[in-house]
């Protein structure tokens, strides 16, 4: 069975994110980038079940500039086998990374798809859905815990009231949660064995898609900045505090 992973590119969840003067976006001037961190799990998961036998291949996918080889050689580092990078300036939305995604499955043939439940960038939590509608195939998602069953994929999801576990049946899509497990470092060795493994690059024309704009972003600003706290020497001045200044209570 082949598993597909999908990577995206994001800027490094150590680094404080800085806004244009213009306010057009987030500033990317000498930032440092990673992978998606819901996507290193997505790859984690989908390595264990090559190393259990479970998986013959791991595919990795990218939809993005040609800087995104970096985090599929890295990826491949791993234990992904080989990575597709499909190429795209500028920003790209979930619903055409989603229709870019289905034509690489059609391509491939994957039993599984395993994503990241959303980016750390845009945080929109959309991708795998429009993936399984496009595609019509099973979804699980939020997954903290996966077990391939024969032709069936068991998906444990964490609600409100509990766990959840769900049967899909195989081939399927998964969107992982952060429990699902803790993924590995790359090791030297592997990271230079990472740089001879396969990664092909494609267009979005070569899979038959065009990109479409479907929203419009008009400005980015920063969070605004937080006033300090204030002590109060007893419970009768944090009384007055909260109804005469904060008017919180009445």
């Amino acid at each position: 069975m082949k598993i597909v992973v999908g990577v995206k590119r994001v800027i490094d969840y150590n680094v404080k994110v800085r806004v244009k003067a213009d306010q057009s976006n987030v500033d990317l001037t000498n930032v440092k980038m990673a992978m998606n961190p819901f996507c290193e799990i997505a790859v984690e998961e989908a390595v264990r079940l090559k190393e259990a036998s479970v998986a013959s291949e791991v595919i990795v996918v990218s939809v993005g500039t040609a800087q995104s080889q970096e985090q599929l050689r890295n990826a491949m580092a791993l234990g992904a086998d080989r990575g597709i990078l499909v190429e795209a300036d500028g920003e790209i939305e979930p619903l055409n990374v989603a229709k870019a995604f289905a034509a690489v499955i059609e391509k491939e043939q994957p039993g599984l798809v395993i994503l990241g439940k959303q980016s750390i960038d845009s945080d929109n939590n959309q991708m795998g859905q429009m993936l399984a509608a496009l595609i019509k195939r099973p979804q699980g998602t939020f997954a903290s815990k996966l077990v391939i069953d024969g032709d069936q994929a068991l998906v444990t999801r964490e609600i409100d009231g509990g766990l959840r576990t769900i049967a899909l049946t195989l081939p399927a899509i998964v969107t992982t949660d952060l429990r699902l497990n803790e993924p590995r470092y790359a090791k030297l060795p592997d990271i230079m064995k990472a740089k001879r493994k396969p990664l092909e690059t494609l267009s979005l024309a070569d899979l038959g898609v065009t990109a479409k704009a479907h929203c419009r972003l008009d400005k980015v600003e920063a969070p605004a900045m937080r006033s300090a706290g204030v002590k109060v020497a007893s419970v009768d001045e944090l009384i007055r505090k909260l109804k005469d200044e904060a008017k919180v209570i009445s």
